[in-house]
């Protein structure tokens, strides 16, 4: 019980000594840096407590609670965030990038296609979509995809690994 008590003691220490929103929001990408998301996520949701409509935090909450496996909740964020701005590119990715780690490779298709609506050159959404159609055995759009994505960055490593391996798998496919 004095664990307990001692505990909250040095979060509201904590709290007082970063009292500005700023301070607040360095200090919480700090604990993230560091691994610490339990805490984090205490953090992001004071931030929220003073601005409840902040869709990056929200996203970066998301992000956190991603890192935990806790996916139900991350796409809660995510959703809170869309209704916000419907629109917004990394909320709709981070959503499809859940979903895929759940293995709804449509679901999370579906999220990187509206991404991909507003900028057609999103290489982490045309990236993560050829990932999914790879998932789903349609190598050949997995390839459009990773091709589209290296063609506006060269260097994107993901989708360089992405495009060997799905030509590996064809490969195998056509002996």
């Amino acid at each position: 019980m004095v664990r307990k008590y001692r505990k909250e003691y040095l979060r509201e220490q904590e709290y007082l000594i970063v009292n500005n929103l700023s301070d607040l929001l360095n200090y919480t990408y700090g604990l993230c840096e560091d691994g610490d998301y339990d805490n984090a996520l205490e953090y992001f949701d004071a931030i929220l407590r003073r601005d409840p409509e902040n869709i990056q935090i929200l996203i970066d909450k998301g992000i956190t609670l991603e890192y935990l496996d806790r996916f139900d909740e991350s796409l809660e964020c995510y959703n809170s965030a869309l209704r916000l701005d419907p629109t917004n590119a990394n909320a709709l990715i981070n959503k499809g990038a859940v979903l895929h780690k759940m293995n709804r490779y449509h679901d999370a298709i579906v999220y990187y296609d509206q991404a991909l609506k507003s900028d057609k050159e999103l290489v982490n959404a045309l990236t993560y979509k050829g990932l999914a159609l790879g998932e789903l055995g349609e190598l050949e759009k997995a390839l459009q995809c990773f091709d589209n994505a290296i063609s506006v960055d060269p260097m994107y490593e993901l989708a360089i690994q992405s495009r060997k391996t799905a030509l590996k798998l064809l490969h195998a496919q056509t002996k």
